[in-house]
């Protein structure tokens, strides 16, 4: 019994790690859509950033699919389906802490964004977890 114990959260831990990783990806398209976006096109800041979000979320879902969580769900279109909508969510809950660390506590753009960030994989993370990808 502790063995199997050992083992799921050696397991656990594990894929949050390779989740972590595929993430780092996931950060460079959305910082960078998001700065480019904002920046250089003048798109207002908020769509800018749920525009990098929403791109990094779909590639972060065929990483984690193939490499994180090695899925063979033939249900391609639903597992994308439940990990963007997850993903949704997060970007709720991202935007709503951006809004608060930057627009209410008056901290950088940038700085805002990462802390936001870190609180989103959590939730990203466990949802995909225990949903999208059943483990």
């Amino acid at each position: 019994m502790l063995s199997f114990i050992i083992y799921s959260f050696d397991d656990f831990l594990l894929k949050f790690m390779k989740f972590a990783i595929v993430g780092t990806s996931g950060l460079i398209i959305d910082f960078g859509t998001t700065y480019v976006l904002k920046e250089k096109v003048k798109i207002f800041r908020y769509l800018a950033s749920s525009v990098g979000f929403i791109l990094a979320a779909s590639s972060n879902y065929i990483f984690n699919r193939l490499w994180t969580f090695h899925s063979t769900n033939p249900q391609i279109f639903f597992e994308y389906s439940s990990f963007i909508i997850i993903s949704v969510v997060g970007l709720g809950i991202n935007n709503t802490f951006l809004w608060l660390f930057s627009d209410k506590w008056r901290q950088n753009f940038y700085l805002s964004k990462l802390f936001a960030t870190g609180i989103t994989i959590i939730w990203n993370f466990l949802a995909n977890f225990y949903f999208t990808f059943h483990i």
